[in-house]
């Protein structure tokens, strides 16, 4: 009998690795924070990934136990390994994704190129960063957010009054000059195979992943290879077992930097649904359950993923569909049974072809019949 991933989590993510499951006869069960969530179809439980009685009780009913997203706490990853149950991407690499600090150190004792970056506890730190760096950086809470949020652009330690006075420690960083986002996904069996897919070009809008363009854009040779490198040494350094996602910059004076890392299927591998020869949600189970990773090249010279943000501000998704279908026959839809809301992740779609001004119109052209 095949053995059962539990997914603690259920968002859009631990949604798209159903497919994948039913697809290799994999069980797959799903603990959701509560109904109606988009992974909705494989869920087992119900609860929060808080509550230590509640993760401990679902991981007794599966063999091995992956993640939706990163915030479980701590405490409750230490329980389950102390349990004996199989957690992935492993604890040690979930804490240095959890904690922006931790990684930050982590990578510079790797010698992996990041961002000039410091810890702060007082104004008077950040402002001596501040003046160091040209009167501005990046502040980052160390713990928590994405899609832009516990993030914020400084040029004057009075504007993190409010994030001081909680007490936490912070991260900032120099506010780097670049050119372009990237991102290498590189998915990791505990036998320690390896398999990278290409890196991609990511474009943002409002801090939240707009479009993806893989390969990116004129990457071939140094920037991938560089990549590739950096990606290798982080998931074997810190063993990691499934997808990790090592989000980049380009900078203006061509270096590429570490901005983030996510140990899990990211935004920017949703074009591997349909434009790779494995997608990151297949490849992501099949590393976790430590079996041969399949292969990841593209099924066409290029491949545009388009995010679907805040939907319709009219009628729904589906009253959209009929335009949307008839309109572009050759792109892949993907909604994920989300309520509209603004710079809300609701949807993407794929597009490929040769043409790379082609497919993004077709990709473009698509994700509107879904926006305003």
């Amino acid at each position: 009998m095949s053995r059962i991933v539990g997914v603690i989590g259920g968002g859009q993510l631990a949604r798209m690795m159903v497919p994948a499951a039913i697809n290799l006869g994999i069980p797959i069960r799903v603990l959701a924070e509560r109904e109606g969530e988009p992974a909705a179809l494989a869920v087992a439980a119900y609860g929060s990934h808080l509550d230590l009685d509640t993760v401990l009780a679902f991981a007794e009913t599966v063999d091995v136990v992956t993640f939706d997203h990163e915030h479980v706490p701590q405490a409750v990853l230490r329980e389950l390994v102390a349990r004996g149950i199989d957690v992935q991407p492993g604890p040690d690499a979930l804490r240095f994704a959890q904690n922006k600090l931790e990684m930050r150190q982590r990578l510079a004792d790797l010698g992996i190129p990041v961002p000039d970056w410091a810890r702060v506890d007082t104004a008077e730190q950040l402002a001596e960063f501040l003046a160091d760096h040209g009167g501005k950086g990046v502040l980052k809470t160390a713990t928590g957010g994405y899609d832009g949020k516990g993030v914020r652009v400084v040029r004057d330690a009075s504007e993190a009054a409010d994030w001081l006075l909680a007490g936490e420690p912070l991260l900032v960083e120099e506010l780097v000059e670049f050119r372009r986002e990237l991102a290498q996904l590189v998915a990791r069996r505990p036998s320690g195979e390896l398999a990278l897919w290409p890196v991609v070009e990511s474009m943002q809008r409002d801090g939240v992943c707009a479009e993806v363009i893989a390969p990116a854009p004129g990457s071939a040779g140094n920037v991938a290879d560089v990549a590739a490198d950096i990606a290798t040494t982080v998931a074997e350094a810190l063993g990691v077992t499934g997808v990790l996602a090592v989000e980049l910059f380009e900078t203006t004076d061509e270096r590429l930097l570490v901005n983030e890392l996510a140990m899990r299927p990211h935004n920017t591998g949703h074009w591997t649904l349909d434009g790779s020869t494995t997608s990151q949600f297949e490849q992501h189970l099949r590393a976790v359950l430590d079996l041969p990773l399949g292969a990841t090249g593209c099924r066409d010279e290029w491949a545009v993923m388009v995010n679907v943000l805040g939907g319709p501000t009219t009628a729904t998704i589906a009253d959209r569909y009929d335009a949307a279908f008839a309109d572009q026959p050759t792109v892949k839809f993907h909604f994920y049974e989300k309520t509209p809301r603004p710079g809300r992740k609701v949807g993407h779609v794929n597009a490929g072809g040769d043409d790379l001004d082609e497919v993004v119109y077709r990709a473009r052209a698509a994700a509107a019949f879904f926006e305003g």
